[in-house]
């Protein structure tokens, strides 16, 4: 018999943007699919109509486009189980729902909330957990929709499954309840709507956080009242924040995945970081492109421990992925961050090296720029003559020192006047004095105007050798 074609899912919620920790399982199930040659489907989970906030569909889809993860089935794409949106489905939800009615399985609730609460209450009051089922009504009305559906528990039992990431996992009767399927509203509750969509569009391979492997003998018991047989289960591991030992999540300040866009990331480095955010690979390599994580990625590889988000490992792994482009797409991307005015002057192409060095993310380019980090690179700088002075010496050694770099410096032929050149020249005059800093500390305020800088060698170069015999002449 044919093995069955791998079918996943990302089923987010559309209630508010979409972080790194949502996106990392999504990513999971995406590789995972492509790896086996399967079928990627994108769902939209929103029966919670309180939650759901205006635009998060479209974030959510947008931000999916952005990594790269594209979906087989879903909004836009449709497909054989169309339509994708929970609450376009909820005809599908009553059909199943009836199914379980008739063989018993599930009841009217006809409980007010006001009664609800004094049992649950009460259960506090006596330091036990509140079970829904206890309170069980012997005779159930017709459910007409105006009342709650709840799942009438088939058998209090202790259920043991399989987990694809941590192997056997059991939990007891204290697991099971009779919770509601359907609400007043005539909205699915997650608990239902998500095994009826996974039966109907197949799933195989259903990955979620560690929040979900409390409630599994709840789906476990609806999947066996429905006599349908569950997906295998691959248990993610929490996406923990930077700081101290918590879940990331957007009370924690988790950033808008699309906000790394805005600031210049690229796509390719944040699914490289997310795929290693509690997935091991193994070996040192870390940098890897969307093909070679699809090739080597293993559902048997990820790991029970979290992994913790951190931008230094972001920033590391896109400075990898930048140097990586070719040098036409290096080009325009920083001169398309720069200002406007820099970017027109010819100096700015010269820049692009230095630039380069300097950055993990592209609106770095902005940054440094705002700063005034490049300022004197485009205008000789203004600062206080004092600042030529190195330590002890004096305004003539200052002068002297200069003259000669500038007549050294001017017997390199303007073709030739490159970083190694120019740095011979001057190390050479600087080795001959009591300090190199009684020359290189003049040069480099002539040319920058500042404490810190690239070498003065590099400057140069960029500046040009009129420029800088200029600027050193001024300095003079």
């Amino acid at each position: 018999m044919p093995e069955k074609k791998v079918v996943t899912r990302f089923a987010p919620s559309p209630t508010g943007f979409m972080h790194a920790g949502n996106l990392r399982t999504g990513l999971y199930a995406w590789l995972w699919a492509r790896k086996n040659k399967g079928i990627f489907i994108l769902r939209i989970e929103d029966t919670d109509k309180k939650r759901e906030v205006e635009g998060s569909i479209a974030h959510i889809k947008e931000s999916l486009k952005w990594i790269g993860m594209d979906w087989d089935q879903g909004p836009d794409v449709g497909g054989p189980n169309a339509p994708y949106i929970q609450s376009e489905r909820l005809d599908l939800y009553k059909r199943y729902a009836n199914k379980l009615i008739e063989k018993g399985l599930a009841y009217a609730d006809p409980y007010t909330e006001a009664e609800i609460e004094q049992w649950r209450k009460k259960s506090e009051e006596e330091k036990k957990p509140f079970l829904f089922r206890e309170h069980r009504p012997e005779n159930f009305p017709i459910w007409d929709g105006a009342q709650p559906l709840r799942f009438k528990v088939p058998e209090i039992k202790r259920y043991t499954w399989q987990d694809a990431v941590w192997g056997e996992l059991s939990a007891g009767p204290e697991a099971l309840d009779d919770f509601v399927l359907i609400k007043s509203d005539g909205y699915p509750t997650y608990n239902f709507a998500h095994i009826v969509d996974d039966v109907e569009m197949g799933v195989t391979h259903v990955m979620r956080g560690q929040e979900f492997i409390s409630s599994t003998p709840k789906y476990l018991s609806v999947y066996e009242a429905l006599g349908e047989t569950p997906p295998i289960f691959a248990t993610t591991p929490s996406v923990m924040a930077t700081e101290g030992k918590k879940k990331l999540g957007k009370r924690d300040g988790a950033k808008d995945v699309l906000e790394y866009k805005t600031e210049g990331y690229l796509p390719q480095a944040m699914m490289n970081f997310l795929a290693l955010l509690g997935w091991n690979p193994g070996g040192e390599r870390e940098v890897f492109s969307p093909d070679e994580l699809v090739e080597i990625f293993d559902i048997n590889r990820i790991q029970h421990s979290g992994g913790q988000f951190g931008d230094e490992k972001l920033d590391w792994l896109n400075k990898e992925h930048i140097k990586l482009l070719p040098p036409s797409e290096i080009e325009k991307n920083i001169l398309a961050w720069l200002p406007k005015e820099m970017a027109a002057n010819e100096i700015a192409l010269k820049l692009v090296p230095l630039i380069l060095e300097r950055i993990n993310k592209w609106v770095d380019v902005r940054d440094m720029a705002e700063r005034g980090e490049l300022d004197f690179f485009f205008k000789p700088p203004q600062f206080p003559k004092e600042k030529l002075l190195y330590k002890n010496t004096t305004p003539e050694q200052v002068s002297d020192n200069l003259k000669r770099a500038i007549e050294e410096l001017n017997q390199i032929e303007e073709a030739n006047f490159t970083e190694e050149n120019i740095k011979n020249v001057l190390m050479k005059i600087a080795e001959s004095l009591g300090s190199r800093g009684e020359l290189l500390h003049g040069v480099r305020y002539a040319l920058s105007g500042l404490d810190r800088s690239p070498d003065p060698f590099i400057i140069a170069k960029i500046l040009g050798k009129n420029e800088t015999l200029s600027r050193l002449q001024k300095a003079i």
